[in-house]
């Protein structure tokens, strides 16, 4: 089955073409370039960003794909979470497709978008239930997944997501934005980057009461800024150093809730699908892997890291399983 994904959810413009769980081109044009300057996604300029850019991502992605419209079987689309006006012009341009060329049109949403990423270019043997965890800037959440299409949350963010929250600290520190990414270098680049061995310390969020089973990063957030303030002026030591505090407190939190919910479960589990933008930190997924060895548990994430970023490929793939399932 031949899909032409669309994915506007934020600040980039991404068509895929996908056959069943193969994915024949991933286009991506991402503005964070342009939102750099104002330290996070300006609503309106990614709106009009997004409409110059449209026809040319679908071309392109076609070109790639070396596909004809003629050739698809069904259009799919992000409908959300996201921006609302962004998600709006990719819904548009599917919608216009779908009329113009007579093919069904899917639904997709994107935090299920992340957590079948995995599935992409592979071909898994999933036993279910399994868990699936989606990490990204705009969301954290925990799911059983009984099935595919069959979703139960376990855990989600009260406030902040993790990515969010690891972008505010890398501004907080100066390093730019989007700052996850320069976050993760900087505190790998410090032989401090062992808990034990930093100078710095935050608050691990809702230690000891993870079965409130919640992610929260606004507290850390704060805590973090206080002690950037206190530290000023800073050094690239200083940075290095605060960087791997702040990733170890997140990191751990994550982890810790996650383990609570391993601990209590009822049901037998042997997969973890992972996907989101902060899937692609190193030091994530070695903490995760190491989880997996303590529970026996095998943890699945996309075979490239530029499937853990917003991309249109994990749209075309869920909108695979949809008509697969009759979801």
């Amino acid at each position: 089955m031949r899909i032409l994904a669309i994915d506007t959810s934020c600040d980039e413009t991404a068509v895929a073409v996908t056959e069943d769980t193969k994915v024949l081109s991933n286009i991506i044009w991402s503005q964070a370039s342009l939102h750099a300057k104002f330290g996070g996604v300006m609503p309106s300029l990614a709106q009009r960003m997004h409409e110059e850019r449209i026809d040319w991502v679908v071309d392109r992605a076609m070109s790639n794909g070396k596909c004809q419209m003629s050739n698809l079987d069904a259009i799919a689309v992000t409908i959300g979470p996201g921006l609302s006006i962004a998600l709006g012009v990719g819904v548009d341009k599917a919608k216009e497709l779908a009329k113009k060329y007579n093919k069904p049109l899917v639904a997709v949403n994107h935090l299920e978008g992340h957590i079948l990423s995995p599935f992409a270019e592979t071909e898994l043997k999933i036993s279910y239930p399994c868990l699936g965890l989606a990490v990204s800037g705009g969301n954290t959440l925990l799911l059983k997944i009984n099935r595919i299409g069959k979703y139960e949350t376990l855990a989600q963010t009260v406030d902040d997501a993790l990515g969010e929250a690891l972008d505010k600290a890398a501004r907080m520190l100066g390093l730019g934005y989007p700052g996850g990414a320069i976050l993760e270098k900087f505190a790998r680049s410090t032989s401090s980057g062992q808990a034990q061995k930093n100078p710095y310390s935050l608050p691990i969020p809702i230690i000891g009461h993870e079965e409130r089973k919640i992610f929260t990063y606004s507290g850390l957030k704060t805590a973090m800024y206080r002690l950037v303030e206190s530290e000023k002026p800073l050094t690239k030591e200083k940075i290095q150093n605060l960087a791997a505090c702040f990733q170890n407190a997140a990191f751990t939190h994550l982890v810790r809730v996650i383990s609570f919910v391993l601990n209590h479960k009822s049901y037998s589990i042997k997969h973890l699908l992972v996907g989101g933008g902060v899937s692609a930190n190193n030091e994530l997924r070695k903490r995760l892997r190491k989880l997996g060895k303590e529970f026996e548990i095998n943890i699945l994430f996309p075979y490239t890291k530029k499937l853990c970023s917003d991309n249109a490929a994990m749209i075309g793939v869920a909108a695979y399983f949809h008509f697969q399932k009759k979801i």
